[in-house]
This record gives C-alpha cells, sequence and structure tokens, in this order.
C-alpha cells in the first residue's frame, strides 16, 4: 500500500512539475502599472551616476496580460516649445515606446513596433530587470551614448501601482 501511494505521490509531483505554468511560477510577473522613482546613467568607468533627467523625471511602464507593453519617461522641468527649436529639443528629454514584449531569465525583450526614436522601430530592445517587493529595477545593457562620455547604462527605477 505504502509503495502504490509512493509511485502515486511521485506521478503527482512530476505531474505539477510538467505543467507549463509552474516553472514560470518563480519569474516575477511584470504585468501592471508602474510609475517612474528614478532614471540614472552609471559610468562603467568610475561608477558614478547622474540623474538622467533631472532630480524628478516623470514616466510610466504599463505590461497586460497580453504582453503588449507602452514605456513613457519625460525629463524634470519641461516645458510647452514655442518655437520649432524649443520642440525639437523635447526630444532631448523623451524616451517612448511600446510593442510586443516577451521575459525570461529576468530579462524583458521588446518588438518595438513604435517610439520616439523611429531608429528603435522594428528592432528589440531588451532590458535585464529586477522585481523587489514592489520596486522594478531595470538595467540597460552597457553601451556609448552620443550624449555621455564612456560606455554607460540606465538604471531606471519603478514602483507597482496599488
Amino acid at each position: 500500500m505504502m509503495k502504490s501511494w509512493s509511485m502515486a505521490a511521485t506521478a503527482a509531483l512530476l505531474s505539477i512539475a510538467c505543467v507549463p505554468g509552474a516553472v514560470q511560477a518563480e519569474q516575477p510577473t511584470l504585468a501592471g502599472s508602474w510609475h517612474l522613482v528614478s532614471y540614472e546613467v552609471e559610468s562603467k568607468d568610475t561608477g558614478g551616476k547622474i540623474a538622467a533627467m533631472g532630480e524628478h523625471p516623470s514616466g510610466r511602464v504599463i505590461f497586460t496580460g497580453d504582453h503588449r507593453v507602452a514605456f513613457v519617461l519625460t525629463g524634470d522641468g519641461r516645458k510647452a516649445g514655442k518655437s520649432d527649436a524649443d520642440k525639437a529639443a523635447l526630444l532631448n528629454s523623451l524616451v517612448a515606446y511600446t510593442g510586443i514584449e516577451r521575459t525570461g531569465d529576468n530579462q524583458w525583450c521588446t518588438d518595438v513596433e513604435a517610439a520616439w526614436n523611429p531608429e528603435w522601430v522594428g528592432t528589440t530592445q531588451c532590458r535585464e530587470f529586477r522585481v523587489a517587493g514592489g520596486r522594478l529595477e531595470v538595467l540597460t545593457p552597457w553601451r556609448q551614448m552620443p550624449n555621455w562620455p564612456g560606455m554607460t547604462r540606465s538604471i531606471i527605477t519603478f514602483e507597482r501601482d496599488r
């Protein structure tokens, strides 16, 4: 009797372990709305960080249940542009894109469908992330950016909306 129970228990445990969603349960869910807390740029050479869009940037990332993402960040102190040059300069304090996302191994990748920067449309943008409690920390890959010296990465922190 004990032997058959052990085999049945083993079979039940194996069937649970093989359920497709069972392994994914360890992956934190990103579904929902997250508001921006901070946006920093870190130097690989020095480890120093700067507030890339000012001390009080605003923004949000929204992940839907059907794997869509909408991502918008705006810099601190933006004012409506009056001239064409003023309006063009506003692009320097904006990051926005949307597309289909997939997550795995603490990485989220977006197949970009629309973006503030046309060069991103049709590309796949991948970001490392960590979820701790109600916080989401997003790290871009190290890269050379035209507006920051040396190799840098962005560290973007969001808080889950309640």
